[in-house]
């Protein structure tokens, strides 16, 4: 499950490094909201609603900026493009912290997530287009463990300041923090380099700009729709549970804010393992078989979390759980996305199909907001990820198996939905292998 990172290249450790520590760095500053919600809503009495309306608007953004950044990246090149959206999301997480009212936030939140979609769209295509086939999957997978660093992190500065500080004070401190991620851009600057097939496909392509819609057109719309619809699930039933989760532990089952971080602990270990299983699984056994047999899981396991009286042991059992497979169902979108598309528009594809699925789902969180005026809000969480995990098993189930795709050649002899994999003895019997 491990031992791809020994055979990979200087270059290739370096850049799978950059996209690790971007998607945690992203991470970190997404799940500041999350954790500040508590507070904001007794400090500036907001309702449910209006806090899952923030939640929301934010993955909308991300989707707007997923695409807008994933049309750059196939115009202007991965490396430039991955940098400008660490600085966007970084800049405005800091201006959160000046913000004094709801309007003002739901705008810098707004704005933050433009660059929160871009990173990972772009990032993904990044490291997928850098690692050979026979362990993408492994490779590109265990970037979300970057996320559940990241949330870490987040959690373990949210817990010292809210222990120490007024909260009137410690959420503002908190935003500012976020920050940091900038010092990322100086270390690409100078060690990243582009990914070498996007920069042959640039010189032999100097005239052929894709349209915006490029995605759109002719068979490659329908491996767009399925894979917005798979995107859907993921995070319209993952984000249900990023954004409720803390209010969750605290409103409900009534845990001190030193339980609740001592639960989250738990959850984000869960969620680091579940980047290394799936892609070991998806290496393995396939994408869309991973895909269906995690979805499954993780209905089960959100169910009876949300919907079933636990005792706090439980829980604490069921957060890890949890953790790894909202991480495994996450995972596996980075490397599986990439290997649907061509060269040519593969990070638009990837910033679009990615982040639209964000924007879509982001309903959820809204919906369980709104649902819980009426049902508990265990019973609006979990009904919410139930349905979205059901599209995910849907979705796989009408996709094509992409395992062993080689995407360092330019002229990808793959096409939407029937095209030949590429896939050699050789690199099965290496995966098999390892």
């Amino acid at each position: 499950m491990f031992n791809w990172y020994s055979e990979l290249t200087k270059s290739e450790k370096r850049t799978y490094w950059a996209c690790f520590s971007g998607w945690g760095l992203d991470a970190m500053d997404t799940q500041m909201y999350a954790l500040a919600i508590p507070t904001l809503i007794a400090l500036w009495s907001m309702t449910r609603g209006e806090a899952g309306l923030l939640g929301t608007t934010v993955l909308i953004m991300a989707s707007l900026g997923g695409w807008i950044a994933g049309i750059l990246a196939d115009r202007y090149g991965r490396v430039r493009v991955l940098q400008i959206t660490i600085l966007w999301f970084s800049v405005f997480t800091l201006l959160s912290a000046f913000t004094n009212s709801f309007e003002q936030l739901m705008i810098t939140r707004g704005l933050q997530g433009l660059g929160f979609g871009g990173e990972w769209a772009v990032g993904a295509v990044l490291i997928s287009e850098t690692i050979r086939p026979q362990v993408r999957g492994r490779a590109v997978g265990s970037l979300q463990a970057g996320w559940a660093i990241g949330y870490g992190v987040a959690v373990l500065v949210s817990t010292v300041l809210f222990s120490s500080l007024a909260p009137s004070l410690a959420w503002r401190v908190l935003f500012a923090v976020g920050i940091l991620p900038t010092l990322l851009v100086l270390w690409i600057r100078r060690h990243i380099e582009e990914a070498p097939v996007f920069a042959q496909n640039r010189r032999e392509r100097t005239t052929d700009r894709p349209s915006i819609w490029a995605v759109f057109e002719g068979p490659t719309r329908a491996t767009t729709l399925k894979a917005i619809l798979l995107t859907f699930g993921i995070y319209g039933g993952n984000y249900v549970m990023i954004t409720w989760l803390p209010a969750y532990l605290k409103l409900v089952l009534h845990l001190s804010i030193t339980n609740v971080g001592g639960y989250l602990a738990i959850n984000i270990l869960g969620s680091f393992a579940g980047a290394f299983l799936n892609g070991w699984m998806a290496d393995r056994f396939g994408r869309r078989r991973t895909f269906i047999v995690i979805a499954c899981l993780q209905a089960i396991a959100v169910a009876t979390y949300t919907l079933t009286p636990i005792t706090l042991p439980v829980t604490l059992v069921l957060g890890f759980v949890l953790g790894t497979l909202q991480s495994g169902t996450a995972a596996g979108t980075g490397a599986y996305i990439a290997e649907l598309f061509p060269t040519r528009i593969r990070a638009s594809a990837q910033g679009l199909c990615g982040n639209a699925g964000r924007a879509i789902g982001a309903i959820m969180p809204t919906m369980v907001g709104v649902l819980s005026a009426k049902l508990e809000l265990g019973a609006a969480m979990g009904l919410c990820a139930c349905v979205s995990y059901l599209l995910v098993v849907t979705a796989a189930l009408m996709l094509p198996e992409t395992r062993g795709r080689d995407l360092t050649q330019v002229a990808d002899a793959t096409t939407p939905e029937t095209g030949h994999t590429n896939r050699t003895a050789h690199a099965d019997n290496a995966v098999s292998r390892q």
